[in-house]
């Protein structure tokens, strides 16, 4: 691999901005990045536009090995003018650089380095950073009967592949109540924000219950009856699990140390002015899952969600957003990078799970087999300091050309 030239390509694609907020931008990058594959591969993709945004894919024979990168950012237009592109002491520089625009360069190289490319698709879609809302169905199309998919998103610490990860839900709770002036006649308003405040309370609870945590709880069990200390079920108290029923058993242990289920109410807001009674309430609810079985879970307690007080109405918007990449997914490929590693003379591959998702979460979910974090080693993604480490960028990418011909075998 021709270091020299690899970062040639790197700085040509740093070089175009491409914000996800911004079509334009993302478009004007799938242009730089389509034109520097047909250079490295020889052919032009099909580009792909939906709901403004700009994907590509390039298709060779009848694939069994998919590749998948983004080439959207998350950073604004005008950062490259704030952190140019430079490479100084072994490290690169630059928005994009590590997440993951190397990972696009060495997937172009690994494959150029194959006598052919024939038996692989490769997908680069823009809005992996703003969660693919109109690109999933394009990964899962894609991705439905391959052998394999190798995602290119940046290595964990230390290069460690991403061998499972958890999934994520996002929801909405919209609570309406009534109006009314807060000095003259409180009484005679619904107050939506002492209501958010109550399902603010339920919600944190949701993910003991998944977890099997000690204050695990029905939803009958979390009614005003039950708070006000009235068991609701016959031999039960409230806050207890009935007897024999693991509530733990939807996310049990700790699978690929990614940790427990966690349900996090984050955006919230209530009301007009100080002196009105609320009328209108909400919150958002970022919730990540190291199974599926714990995904279902948790937006079963989430639509069994009730409003306490008279008066108000609940609406719970959203659901289930990446399902799990869990461990059995990567397992047969992980071993397969490890061997391949080994022979090249590079260092002992790790594989670690962690809780941010990829387009990767979706590939795994479409029953396909995935590896992920195949792409740059360094650090510093959606930070000032994110970097590339330039000197591993050869021997990750003679690795993922090793990957692509064990399964093409």
């Amino acid at each position: 691999m021709n270091l020299d030239v690899m970062l040639e390509d790197l700085e040509e694609l740093v070089a175009c901005e491409s914000f996800s907020a911004d079509h334009e931008a993302v478009a004007r990058s799938a242009k730089v990045v389509a034109d520097q594959g047909f250079r490295r591969l020889g052919a032009r993709p099909e580009t792909i536009v939906i709901d403004g945004v700009t994907h590509l894919r390039w298709t060779f024979g009848t694939p069994r090995v998919l590749l998948v990168g983004h080439h959207d950012t998350v950073w604004p237009l005008g950062t490259l003018a704030e952190r140019p592109w430079s490479v100084a002491g072994g490290i690169a520089r630059g928005p994009g650089v590590f997440d993951m625009k190397a990972g696009l360069v060495q997937a172009f190289h690994a494959l150029a380095a194959l006598p052919s490319p024939d038996g692989v698709c490769v997908l680069v879609t823009g809005d992996e950073e703003v969660g693919s809302p109109s690109s999933r169905a394009l990964i899962e199309e894609s991705a439905r009967g391959r052998a394999a998919a190798f995602v290119l998103e940046a290595s964990a610490d230390g290069g460690a592949l991403k061998t499972a990860r958890k999934g994520t839900s996002v929801y909405e709770l919209v609570v309406r109540g009534t109006a009314a002036h807060a000095g003259l006649e409180p009484e005679k308003g619904a107050n939506a924000g002492i209501e958010l405040a109550h399902q603010i309370l339920a919600v944190t609870g949701i993910a003991d219950q998944v977890n099997g945590g000690p204050s695990a709880m029905t939803t009958a069990e979390t009614s005003p009856a039950a708070t006000r200390g009235l068991s609701l079920l016959p031999g039960r108290r409230p806050g207890s699990a009935a007897p024999g029923t693991p509530f733990g058993a939807a996310a049990p242990g700790d699978p690929a140390g990614l940790g427990p289920t966690t349900v996090t109410p984050t955006v919230l807001s209530a009301g007009t002015t100080v002196n009105t009674v609320p009328a209108l309430a909400r919150v958002s609810v970022d919730v990540r899952v190291p199974t599926l079985a714990a995904q279902e879970r948790v937006d079963e307690l989430m639509r069994a969600l009730s409003p306490r007080l008279a008066g108000t109405r609940l609406e719970v918007i959203g659901g289930p957003n990446r399902p799990p990449l869990e461990e059995a997914s990567s397992a047969g490929l992980f071993a397969i990078a490890q061997r391949i590693a080994a022979g090249l003379g590079l260092a002992p591959l790790s594989g670690v799970g962690v809780g941010g998702a990829s387009d990767g979460n979706y590939t795994a979910g479409a029953g396909c087999p995935t590896l992920d974090g195949l792409g740059a080693v360094g650090g510093g993604a959606h930070a000032d300091s994110e970097h590339v480490v330039v000197a591993e960028m050869p021997g990750r990418t003679a690795l993922l050309t090793g990957l692509v011909r064990a399964m093409l075998r």
